[in-house]
């Protein structure tokens, strides 16, 4: 299904300006569906002068009208449409027979060129469902840019209850606000908040700032906060400043209040009290200019904080050990390097060297993943460090030059590790048996990635493989310790064959598991 995007830049000529309120109205209209218990979709006209929906929504409060996606879908004309009541332009009868026709809503094309709300005070039939629809220009800079389809679903009609009442007379507000152009606002949410839905918990003040109705989510939260008495009555200002043990956000949170009561730019703020932690958000309700008070969504977020903590402390706690890790490793290294060093035994001291390396490399993978919030590591990173490192303990008087060609990208840490060791073995070994001894030479490091695997090629243009090689009789241990690593913790496959143009290539072939 195509974005809001794609949608208004393939069939409009719309403007950046009035694109980027369009997507600021798709960010909240989900509040709007939830009010007003109703399927939300928004039409935009054509460059063809043709109506299509482009974005649309359903409540998480009532049953949904429209089972099917209609983003996408032109607007049946009258002209089009076989329905007389459709082509006269006449309100649809709340009859079946002269139900509307899927597809067709003559409201929005007129609330187009009004700029007015039209509400269809008779039901409609959609298919089998009875519905009530209106249509509410969205106005951005005193332009009608779009128009919003408002459908409920009649299917239980019945007695509302005062929260279902106290939802739609705050959604009527807001979709006044919309035609008004005075909604969404631009709010600040500088610690980038999520948005309470209007389900966790509604409080609606009057233009003094108090409280007129309060939802039973809403009443949890805050006697949760520690607030024992009824809400209703009481100025939420108050309640706030007694119950914020933080002194500043209180203050925020008192100013939040009253900007919305003003008419301000709403906000949000996350506020712990003695016993739970809430987020809070204030919107101003300015229908026709005029202040009628404000919508405050509340949310429990006392357990979230708790897990998020929770988290937090284990990260840290696990990049520690990463820490720790590395410092130990590197002690190792040191101290297998000084007794290399005192060795007069030249295979002694070979495999200490080798020994140096191989802790060096596993030591730079867990310096890295100590810095890491995700646990992953950067290839290309690490084969850069490892270069010098391997330069230094190289056996011989081999002077050849490691580079690496393409972009190995990023590895979890779990495949990182082995990655790491079986990379730091085939260059060794291509450094210190691939040439002969005292003459120059290249190893280039290449790397060809995509959603499916990976495959490093380790090229070098020495001398090339022994007649009659063959990897799994080889009794190199670097070279069995690479075959294990390959088979068992990659679940991938390692080729050592001659290279087009001399040399040796090595093919390390890894599922992207």
């Amino acid at each position: 299904m195509s974005t809001l995007t794609d949608l208004l830049a393939e069939h409009t000529s719309l403007s950046g300006a009035d694109a980027a309120h369009l997507q600021r109205v798709v960010a909240e209209w989900q509040l709007l569906s939830d009010l007003s218990f109703a399927d939300l979709l928004m039409y935009v006209r054509t460059d063809a002068d043709r109506l299509i929906c482009v974005a649309q929504c359903r409540p998480n409060t009532a049953s949904t009208v429209f089972p099917a996606d209609q983003v996408g879908e032109l607007l049946v004309e009258p002209a089009e449409s076989t329905d007389p009541a459709e082509r006269s332009g006449r309100p649809v009868g709340s009859g079946r027979d002269g139900g509307a026709v899927p597809g067709s809503n003559p409201q929005v094309r007129r609330a187009f060129g009004s700029g007015r709300i039209l509400r269809e005070e008779d039901p409609t039939w959609l298919g089998p469902t009875a519905v009530r629809r209106e249509a509410i220009p969205v106005r951005f800079g005193g332009v009608v840019v779009a128009t919003m389809s408002r459908i409920a679903n009649l299917a239980q009609l019945r007695m509302p209850s005062p929260l279902e009442l106290a939802y739609q007379d705050c959604a009527n507000d807001l979709f006044q606000m919309m035609s008004d152009g005075a909604f969404p606002q631009h709010e600040g949410n500088p610690r980038s908040l999520s948005t309470p839905r209007a389900g966790d918990g509604f409080i609606r003040i009057d233009d003094t700032g108090t409280v007129v109705f309060a939802s039973p989510n809403a009443l949890s939260a805050v006697h949760r906060m520690g607030w024992t008495a009824d809400l209703t009555g009481n100025e939420l200002n108050a309640v706030l400043t007694e119950l914020v043990t933080d002194r500043f956000v209180a203050e925020d949170a008192k100013r939040m209040i009253s900007d919305a009561v003003a008419g301000r730019s709403g906000m949000r703020i996350e506020a712990d009290a003695r016993r739970a932690s809430v987020l809070i958000r204030a919107v101003p309700l300015i229908p026709r200019g005029q202040r009628t008070g404000a919508a405050v969504l509340v949310r429990d977020v006392t357990e979230l904080k708790r897990r998020d903590r929770a988290l937090i402390s284990k990260d840290a706690t696990i990049r520690e050990i990463h820490h720790r890790v590395k410092n130990n490793l590197q002690s190792v290294s040191a101290l297998l390097r000084l007794q290399a060093r005192r060795t007069d035994n030249p295979e002694a001291r070979s495999a200490l060297t080798e020994a140096v390396r191989r802790v060096a490399a596993i030591a730079l993978v867990h310096e890295l993943l100590s810095g890491s919030v995700d646990e992953e590591v950067d290839l290309d990173v690490v084969v850069d460090q490892l270069v010098p490192v391997m330069a230094d303990v190289a056996p011989g008087d081999s002077n050849a030059v490691v580079r690496r060609a393409g972009q190995l990208g990023v590895l979890p840490s779990e495949l990182a590790m082995p990655m790491v060791m079986v990379l730091t073995e085939l260059i060794q070994n291509a450094v210190e048996h691939g040439f002969a001894s005292g003459s120059a030479g290249e190893v280039v490091v290449h790397a060809d990635r995509n959603t499916r695997r990976l495959v490093i090629t380790v090229s070098d243009n020495g001398v090339g493989l022994p007649a009659g090689f063959d990897l799994r009789a080889s009794e190199r241990l670097g070279l069995q310790i690479v075959h294990t690593l390959v088979t068992i913790e990659l679940s991938g496959t390692l080729e050592l064959a001659p290279g087009a143009d001399g040399g040796t290539d090595a093919v390390l072939t890894v599922p992207l598991r």
